[in-house]
């Protein structure tokens, strides 16, 4: 991404700009968005999360995005575990440094700028119910995205029910994401026939304490939901996500948006 293509931070003629940042077990990635329409504007920049993703590390790189960007307005942030106020509560997949600290407030100072954080999956929850496979849906929704672990976002009449965790279901007496996130397929080299067998499982265990009308599936396996979304079956209907793995960052920086507003 080269800095100098970015647009100023603010707004364009379609509405207000916000930096969106994902945060991931493996990766980061991060865009400028129009929060109005959810459009990405400009490149978007992908980095590999540093190992191990101690609180210094990762803030370094979020720091780097943001002097890459050239950026100096709110900025939209998830986390892969439990957010409550700016503070993260658990962080399976990344350093136990974070557990407890003010997330919020520690890349606020590392960025210069308003930090709002959420957790990752609730991020995309949000951005697929204002712009993707969720609209205007007035029944249950479930969002599960597949990657590094399993996140979940559970969605009644729009509104969202924060901070679940339904990727550590147990499943034949081992956390969920452990046997079906889409890291473990790339990992095991697994078919696509194969991996939804396992998704299967896990969908199953999750109809057993919810009943949703529909579930979206998200994350990075979404981008192939032609090869192998046909294969999964639940009571509730299964659609892709619509904004594919950019969903997180899109919704990133409309809570972000939000939360200046108020």
């Amino acid at each position: 991404m080269n800095a100098a293509t970015t647009p100023p931070a603010g707004a364009t003629a379609a509405g207000p700009i916000v930096l969106g940042i994902d945060i991931g077990g493996s990766s980061l990635k991060a865009a400028l968005v129009e929060v109005r329409s959810g459009r990405i504007v400009g490149e978007r920049l992908v980095l590999p999360t540093p190992e191990p993703a101690t609180p210094a590390a990762l803030g370094a790189t979020v720091g780097a995005v943001v002097t890459q960007f050239a950026w100096s307005g709110p900025i939209g942030c998830t986390f892969p575990g439990v957010v409550r106020q700016g503070r993260t509560l658990t962080a399976t997949h990344l350093d136990p440094g974070w557990v407890g600290l003010n997330a919020e407030e520690h890349l606020g100072r590392v960025t210069g700028c308003p930090v709002s954080l959420a957790n990752d999956a609730d991020a995309a929850g949000l951005a697929e119910a204002a712009f993707g496979a969720a609209t205007g849906h007035d029944g249950v929704v479930l969002v599960l995205t597949f990657g590094t672990g399993i996140g979940s976002a559970l969605l009644s009449e729009g509104r969202l029910v924060p901070n679940t965790e339904f990727g550590l279901l147990p499943v034949r007496g081992r956390p969920a994401e452990e046997r079906a996130a889409a890291r473990l397929r790339a990992e095991r080299g697994l078919s696509w026939r194969r991996y939804a067998r396992l998704v299967n499982e896990y969908l199953a265990v999750v109809e057993t304490v919810l009943w949703p009308d529909r579930i979206v599936i998200g994350g990075g396996v979404s981008a192939d939901a032609a090869e192998w979304l046909h294969l999964l079956s639940a009571r509730a209907e299964i659609v892709p996500a619509r904004l594919a793995n950019d969903a997180g960052l899109i919704g990133a920086a409309c809570w972000a948006a939000d939360r200046q507003a108020r």
